[in-house]
């Protein structure tokens, strides 16, 4: 009897602490002319994944160091920290806190048509999308504004959130986010904390979420005084690039032509704002 109380009020519990965070879903940043509010599903806390973000980061720049690929060439290294610190001088329009997150901005040398931006601001930009590319300073921050984007709507939060769910199931994670301290909610985080990286950049990023960061980017780019119309020019680019085999990029990063027509549509929209931080 005493064993099936337990469950009992286990079971309830759990219940609790997922109707909690149900509840309290809402969208991750403020609406504005890109005209994003989608209301998000946000199991997992935000302090967990950006703390397995920040290590596997860490991991990513030891790594590259030791290949001697890290911030190889300074003047890429100076221009791309140049225009990251212009966008990231916006990030409060969308959601105020981000403004102080520890932002950090490095430069890796890799041939892929690649650049992310990890929960927490943890900025990458490989040296493919600037000599592959010829990549103008507009077109630059059209890729690093789309991927600042993904870290202030939280995809990555969200996508390891649906993953948590389908690995260890509704029970599982709702040991993961008690307050308890036994042996069950240490292994299920030691498991949470070795998928971390893993699942940021196995899964890809939904549709939508393609679509919210484009819109946020255009945005962000506009508002830090760069050409939003370089958006369109950066994905013609990156499709010429592709051939019989998409680049690395496009592999979670689909440019298509209803894609690049929706970013024509937007540019009207914020360039008032690139207007006017050009003034």
């Amino acid at each position: 009897m005493t064993h099936l109380f337990t469950t009992k009020k286990f079971s309830v519990l759990i219940a609790a602490i997922l109707i909690g965070h149900l509840s309290s879903c809402a969208t991750t940043t403020k609406d504005s002319v890109s005209g994003v509010s989608r209301s998000q599903l946000l199991l997992l806390p935000e302090s967990q994944v950006t703390d397995m973000s920040t290590q596997a980061y860490t991991q990513t720049l030891q790594e590259a160091e030791k290949k001697k690929t890290l911030n190889a060439n300074k003047a890429q290294l100076d221009r791309v920290r140049k225009i990251s610190n212009r966008l990231i001088a916006q990030v409060g329009v969308f959601r105020p806190d981000a403004t102080q997150w520890k932002w950090e901005v490095n430069v890796e040398k890799n041939d892929e048509l690649n650049a992310y931006c990890m929960p927490g601001g943890k900025i990458m930009v490989y040296t493919g999308l600037i000599d592959k590319l010829k990549t103008t300073d507009d077109e630059l921050a059209a890729v690093i504004g789309h991927e600042i984007a993904h870290a202030l709507r939280e995809h990555g939060r969200e996508r390891m959130s649906q993953a948590y769910v389908q690995q260890f199931g509704l029970q599982a994670l709702g040991v993961v986010l008690s307050s308890s301290t036994s042996a069950a909610v240490g292994n299920a985080s030691v498991q949470a904390a070795s998928m971390g990286s893993q699942l940021f950049f196995a899964l890809p990023n939904g549709r939508e979420q393609e679509r919210e960061s484009d819109r946020i980017g255009l945005e962000l780019a506009a508002r830090a005084g760069y050409n939003p119309d370089a958006a369109v020019t950066l994905w013609q680019k990156m499709e010429a690039q592709g051939g019989a085999k998409p680049p690395e990029f496009l592999s979670t990063h689909p440019a298509s032509a209803s894609r690049i027509a929706e970013l024509r549509a937007l540019a009207p929209k914020v360039r008032p704002l690139y207007d006017a931080a050009k003034k």
